[in-house]
């Protein structure tokens, strides 16, 4: 399965947020390259909050080109075998940490942002990774800085995208834990 089925498969299965799924449906089917940065009209990318093994604490990069705190992401690779594996792999890029696991359930949210420039839309699909116990962070050359914030510390930081995210991160988690 291409990456591009895969991003199909995955938006299709996605219940949350119905007229942004539809969105992003009609983006990969008008461009075959939709998944790519290449696709100069806008391009799907891959996110994802990681979160510490406790599940108090969330991992944000300062962005070194936004200057922005925000959760590690970013392009699709030719080499990525899905969504899933693209969000994985730059979360661990970014973060430095290995062993990182997406918590189950698929993508978390989505989020559609424009990016200056050359100003075009980013489809970000935002997934969330667990880091495993003794995780130790090295900062990449895409960021400024890397750094733990508890939950209520994000507001101070981060922007209303971001907060988004969180709050849909925290509710698989609290369902998570509900039904174990």
């Amino acid at each position: 399965m291409s990456l591009h089925e895969d991003a199909v498969r995955v938006l299709t299965e996605y219940a949350a947020q119905p007229a942004l799924r539809e969105e992003y449906l009609e983006q990969l089917a008008a461009h075959p390259d939709g998944v790519f940065k290449a696709c100069g009209s806008g391009h799907l990318t891959a996110s994802a909050l990681v979160i510490d093994p406790e599940r108090e604490r969330v991992l944000l990069t300062l962005h070194r080109k936004l200057r922005m705190w925000l959760q590690m992401g970013g392009h699709c690779e030719p080499g990525d075998g899905s969504l899933a594996e693209a969000a994985l792999r730059e979360a661990g890029e970014e973060s430095g940490i290995g062993g990182l696991r997406l918590l189950p359930g698929g993508p978390v949210r989505l989020d559609r942002h424009r990016i200056p420039p050359p100003c075009h839309w980013h489809f970000d699909v935002q997934y969330a990774a667990l880091a495993p116990a003794g995780a130790v962070q090295a900062i990449s050359e895409e960021s400024l800085d890397l750094r733990w914030f508890g939950y209520a510390e994000v507001a101070t930081v981060a922007d209303d995208s971001v907060l988004r995210l969180l709050a849909a991160v925290r509710e698989r988690l609290s369902a998570q834990a509900a039904h174990p």
